[in-house]
């Protein structure tokens, strides 16, 4: 196993995620906020620690499909602790805990919250979890792959571990050049939806966040009510967007050169539109009586169908209040997904499609024992390894499923509630139904159940098997060596130099402090109330060993 690449992998993940992190310190101040310091603390640490570990490059570039599971679960874990730390440190969630919640919802575009008043966050923080759903969106690595000097066909196995859907293909045969058009896809309709929205009078900054959940599906809100209280401008234009970044982005890449016929042709986007049809006619013929006027209940019927099956999770209703007809259609595209090659989580319509043929095929080989038929898509056949890795997934799935539900029924919730709960987290669509339902949170469950969810949601949306990986006995043997491999790289910063880091650190974050304040045009004393408890307790400490020490 290549240990060093995988160490070089996790650390650019890291450095990468400390030049992200610089946004919400923008955002900070332009309003003003002195969250902003916290995040800029843990940025430059992020780029410190991620500067050691990349220092040595790998002699060998060359890694295989199990570096590239192992690389990817690492710099997810490492990406949702370090951008949890920021959220804790400022006092916006307190709870080490719950901010891992938060972060692991937002890097996994599952925007399942734990928050009770989302509004009483500082726009800096809710910036940041709405980036986050940006970020995961497309995927950190994928945007790595576009900008890393990596050579070698192998690169494909990285793409690989992060990317959702059976089957990963390269659009030009560069995976570079394919991960660059994938981001500037991903980069041009985004931007279009935040013209829109500001175009519909949205705020600028409720704009952006609105497009970063949407574009990742992800769908934290920056209101309590979500988009309930949005215009029916608004929330038809991100019902749009929803649906539209849901479709495999090679649709969008053969539109891009000219070749229209061929991506209308694709059977898993006319499968998928042909999906959101019937939900929301099922839905309309539901809902008619219940509310006014036949173009609210459209509306409002495919703004949900649009959040679920493309698992965003944004409501502009309160979908759990609407008959069993309706919650039940709404859990089964839970399931289903998005399309595969999309930014949407679920299990996907390529695999539904593959299970579907398959069993068809069982059929007729009862009924004709001597027939050969392949299973096809798209007039091409379905390669035997494909339809394997289908069918074990959809098996590792029910075994996950079913354990994480068990696990989370201690602490005796409804069933309803823990179903859908394990569901909204797997899936990595947010909402669920009951306890956890459009205008609740997942607060409800304890720190055990919190944790079980949080593993549903990285192993939801790394497609299951890298996730798993790290827990598969035969591979801890090279998770130890690749984790001594990092203490060695690291142990210069936990020797001496972590004392001096740490006193720099404390003098950075004081001055930085005030010069907030000078920028916010209004002069602040440092009195001892102003220091946080651990940065005074820090600072005495100093004070005391320095006058021990003459």
């Amino acid at each position: 196993m290549n240990r060093s690449m995988i160490l070089y992998v996790v650390g650019h993940v890291v450095m990468l995620e400390g030049v992200m992190l610089l946004l919400p310190c923008l955002v900070s101040l332009i309003y003003q906020e002195s969250e902003g310091i916290d995040y800029l603390v843990m940025a430059v640490i992020c780029m410190l620690i991620g500067a050691i570990i990349v220092k040595h490059k790998p002699k060998v570039n060359v890694f295989y499909l199990k570096e590239g599971c192992i690389a990817t679960a690492l710099s997810w874990i490492a990406l949702s602790i370090f951008g949890a730390l920021p959220m804790c440190i400022s006092g916006d969630i307190p709870s080490f805990t719950d901010a891992l919640f938060e972060t692991i919802s937002g890097f996994t575009t599952t925007g399942a919250s734990i928050l009770n008043d989302v509004e009483a966050l500082s726009r800096t923080t809710l910036f940041w979890r709405s980036f986050t759903h940006w970020i995961g969106g497309m995927g950190v690595l994928v945007f790595l792959l576009a900008v890393l000097p990596l050579s070698g066909g192998s690169n494909i196995n990285l793409m690989k571990a992060e990317s959702p859907g059976p089957s990963v293909g390269k659009l030009v045969p560069k995976i570079k050049y394919t991960a660059r058009i994938l981001y500037v896809i991903y980069i041009v309709l985004t931007a279009i939806e935040i013209i829109l929205l500001i175009a519909g009078k949205m705020p600028v900054f409720h704009a952006f966040c609105t497009g970063f959940g949407t574009a990742g599906t992800g769908g934290f809100g920056t209101k309590n009510d979500s988009f309930a209280s949005f215009s029916p401008y608004l929330q038809w234009v991100v019902t749009i967007f929803m649906i539209l970044f849901g479709v495999n982005f090679n649709a969008y890449y053969l539109i891009l050169f000219g070749n229209i016929k061929k991506a209308l042709k694709m059977e898993e986007v006319r499968t998928y539109f042909l999906i959101i049809v019937a939900a929301i006619a099922v839905l309309v013929l539901n809902l008619i009586h219940t509310m006014d006027g036949f173009w609210t209940v459209l509306r409002h019927a495919s703004f949900q169908v649009a959040s679920i099956i493309t698992t965003t999770g944004f409501s502009s209703v309160d979908f759990d209040l609407w008959n069993q007809t309706c919650r039940t259609i709404l859990v089964i595209l839970m399931f289903i997904g998005a399309c595969a090659g999309s930014t949407g989580g679920g299990i996907k319509v390529s695999r539904f499609i593959i299970v579907v043929k398959s069993v068809v095929k069982e059929l007729n080989s009862y009924l004709h024992p001597k027939s050969i038929k392949k299973i096809k898509m798209d007039g091409k056949p379905v390669e035997h390894e494909v339809v394997r890795a289908v069918n074990v997934y959809f098996i590792t799935f029910i075994i996950l499923f079913t354990t994480s539900v068990l696990l989370i029924s201690f602490e005796g919730k409804d069933m309803t509630s823990n179903f859908t709960a394990v569901a909204a987290t797997i899936n990595n669509i947010g909402p669920g139904l009951e306890l956890v339902g459009p205008t609740k949170n997942f607060n409800v469950y304890g720190t055990f159940s919190k944790y079980v969810l949080m593993f549903d949601m990285l192993a939801g949306r790394l497609e299951l098997f890298p996730l798993l990986l790290l827990f598969y006995p035969p591979a801890w043997k090279e998770l130890l060596a690749v984790l001594h491999r990092l203490g060695i790289s690291l142990k210069w910063f936990v020797d001496a130099k972590l004392h001096l880091l740490l006193s720099t650190g404390i003098r950075f974050l004081l001055i930085a402090h005030s010069v907030q304040n000078i920028i916010r045009l209004r002069c602040v004393v440092l009195t001892q109330s102003d220091i946080p408890d651990w940065t005074r307790h820090f600072l005495s400490t100093q004070l005391r060993e320095d006058h021990d020490n003459g």
